[in-house]
C-alpha cells in the first residue's frame, strides 16, 4: 500500500485533529470529519479537506465519498456508541484498513468485533510508557505488540567493558541490543563487536518481563 493514500479522519477532538494535522504535514490527503460546526470551521484554514458531517449515519458517509477511501481513522473517544457505529459502518463500506481510538480494553474488543483492523488506546499507551519512565528504569519505553518492547536504558555494568557477542546476552537474559549511542554521537546499530562504556545509552529488544529485569540491573 502506498504511503500516500488518503486517509479519512473521522472525530476532530484533540487526538484527531493532532493526527489529521500531522498527517497533512506529511503530504498525506485528508478528509477530516467532525458533527460540530464550530470545529469544522476552526480547522478549516489548516486542513485542505474538512467536512460537518454525521458518521454514524451511512449514507452521509456515502454522499462524501467516504466509501471511496482505503484507510479510515475512527478517533471518537468520547461517544462510546458512535465510536462503534462508525467503526461497524466504515467495515460495511468496504473499507479495508480501519484504525479505531479505544478509551477501555473493553472498547477495544467491541471495536475489533464490528470490523477495526488497528486499535490505539492513547491514554492507557502513554500512561504505561511514563510510569516506566518515572520509576528511573528506563530512558524511554515502546510497548511494540502485547509481550514485545523496545527501551531505552543505560547498560548494565556486566555489559560494559566486553564485547557483545561475548557476553552471552541474548541466551542468558532473552533480549537483544539493537543500537548505541556514545556521549556526543550518534545512535549506530550494535554488532557482535560493539564494546559498551559507562554514560552509553542503548536500545534494548525483547518480551516486556526481561527487558524490565534488564533495566532493573542498570
Amino acid at each position: 500500500m502506498a504511503e500516500n493514500l488518503p486517509v479519512v479522519v473521522i472525530g476532530m477532538g484533540r487526538f484527531g485533529s493532532a493526527l489529521a494535522l500531522e498527517l497533512a504535514a506529511r503530504g498525506t490527503e485528508v478528509l477530516a470529519i467532525d458533527n460540530r460546526p464550530k470545529v469544522v470551521q476552526a480547522l478549516s484554514g489548516r486542513l485542505t479537506h474538512v467536512v460537518t458531517a454525521d458518521a454514524t449515519d451511512i449514507e452521509a458517509l456515502r454522499e462524501i465519498g467516504v466509501d471511496e477511501f482505503y484507510r479510515a481513522v475512527v478517533a471518537i473517544g468520547g461517544d462510546l456508541e458512535a465510536s462503534i457505529l462508525t467503526t461497524s459502518l466504515l467495515s460495511e463500506l468496504g473499507i479495508e484498513t480501519i484504525w479505531a481510538k479505544a478509551v477501555t480494553h473493553q472498547h477495544k474488543r467491541i471495536l475489533e468485533r464490528v470490523g477495526a483492523h488497528h486499535i490505539v488506546l492513547p491514554e492507557h499507551d502513554m500512561g504505561e510508557r511514563v510510569a516506566h519512565m518515572v520509576s528511573g528504569r528506563m530512558l524511554d519505553y515502546i510497548e511494540i505488540d502485547e509481550d514485545f518492547a523496545l527501551i531505552k536504558t543505560r547498560p548494565p555494568k556486566e555489559l560494559v567493558g566486553v564485547p557483545l557477542g561475548e557476553t552471552r546476552l541474548r541466551s542468558k537474559h532473552g533480549v537483544t541490543v539493537v543500537c548505541v549511542k556514545s556521549v556526543g554521537e550518534e545512535f549506530t546499530h550494535a554488532t557482535a563487536d560493539t564494546v559498551l562504556q559507562y554514560g552509553d545509552v542503548i536500545l534494548v529488544a525483547g518480551p516486556i518481563a526481561k527487558v524490565e529485569r534488564l533495566a532493573d540491573r542498570v
